[in-house]
């Protein structure tokens, strides 16, 4: 019954609700840009669509441990762009991506 509990409140989160889940648990997001995307913005889909500009190196690898701490918690799908491959692809444009910052911001009205 727990797991039955459990699974229905991650379907009940909004995207809103997950950007502050996510901004709050995993403090590196404060050095990349971070997007959600796709079915996630509509409340439709299995999963929560992320993602993740910024450079390689530690800094990314400690955000993908975070990422996978909350991924026990919240269904996700993250994607992990250089900012140049960003810029390149338009992905953020063509995707309809919004930033984590401003999702999170839109629950404080």
């Amino acid at each position: 019954m727990g797991r039955a509990k459990d699974a229905l409140a991650k379907q009940l989160m909004t995207a809103e609700e997950v950007a502050c889940y996510l901004l709050e648990t995993c403090g590196s997001l404060a050095e990349f840009e971070s997007f959600m995307f796709g079915s996630s913005l509509s409340a439709v889909g299995s999963d929560y669509d992320i993602l993740i500009v910024g450079p390689s190196g530690v800094s990314l690898t400690r955000l993908k441990s975070e990422l996978r701490a909350a991924a026990n918690e919240l269904p996700l799908d993250v994607l992990y762009m250089l900012p140049t491959e960003a810029a390149e692809t338009e992905f953020v444009i063509r995707e309809g991506c919004i930033n984590l910052w401003q999702l999170a911001a839109s629950t404080k009205r």
